[in-house]
């Protein structure tokens, strides 16, 4: 690992970006047609596997320091890890370059370093409209939500990243930030993103985890959307101070692969998602 987290925590401004629901094999595409003007020029993501099937319990490890995994098997204990639970009792981990915690995750280290800690929701699970949807949020020791930041709402990520940044400008720059963006406009519905459905309500054809008419193709618009607007924050927060982003996704979706719709299940799509982390 090239990066050094005993290095970054205390002196890095530290952005973690979900992209909610993001297929590896969507992300490859869109990066190998040159599409992505943002991410892109960060260099092609790693193919990965996420722990957990569905936003919540992917979250809920992501914090624990579990991040996506390499898709090549590599034993346990001789993975690199950016942030990583003390006193494992396991021997031989290489843990040099790794960011302990003994707290219940790492965004309340980060807290406890001196970080201000932010959290700027997408999907339903950052909404606090029930415990369930509290938890996580909780976690941080600023939390915002708010419907136009969410799967139904077509400009979700610019408004999400306006007003992140209206946050951030609040602060003082010495004033170290952990902030956390979890991306919903991949996720279902995003058909709305193809020309060819363009200000067309098709509230009918909704499913469960979005709408009928979600594809492939739907997902990697909806993506060249996200990377569009989240060029306005990388480039606030490079002039705001050293930064250090971890963007990945928590999970796939299947389009009627084998016969499956939607997430939390166990599918090679849902299970493989693209990663990277990089100093901006």
């Amino acid at each position: 690992m090239n990066y050094n987290m005993n290095e970054i925590v205390g002196d890095y401004d530290i952005l973690f970006i979900t992209l909610d629901t993001l297929r590896y094999d969507v992300f490859k595409s869109a990066y190998e047609k040159g599409i992505l003007k943002t991410l892109g020029k960060y260099g092609p993501f790693e193919k990965r596997q996420t722990p957990g099937s569905f936003t919540y319990a992917a979250h809920h490890s992501f914090f624990a320091g579990f991040l996506p995994s390499p898709s090549e098997y590599v034993p346990i204990n001789e993975r690199e890890n950016l942030f990583f639970m003390d006193n494992q009792m396991i021997k031989d981990f290489h843990m040099e370059n790794t960011f302990l915690f003994k707290e219940e995750n790492f965004i309340k280290a980060l807290e406890n370093k001196g970080y201000t800690t932010i959290c700027i929701g997408g999907v339903i699970f950052f909404s606090k409209i029930n415990e369930v949807c509290s938890t996580i949020p909780n976690m941080f020791m600023k939390s915002y939500w708010n419907p136009k930041f969410s799967v139904n709402n077509k400009n979700s990520t610019e408004n999400q990243v306006d007003f992140a940044i209206d946050k951030l400008k609040k602060l003082d720059n010495n004033e170290r930030v952990f902030l956390f963006l979890n991306v919903s406009a991949i996720h279902g519905p995003n058909y709305f993103y193809l020309d060819k459905y363009d200000n067309d309500n098709k509230s009918n054809k909704r499913t469960l985890l979005g709408s009928t008419l979600d594809c492939v193709e739907s997902q990697e618009k909806a993506l060249e959307y996200v990377d569009k607007s989240l060029e306005k924050l990388l480039d606030f927060m490079k002039r705001r101070n050293k930064t250090f982003c971890i963007v990945t996704s928590d999970h796939g979706t299947c389009y009627g692969e084998d016969g499956y719709e939607g997430h939390n299940l166990a599918h090679e799509v849902v299970w493989t998602v693209p990663y990277k982390h990089f100093y901006i």
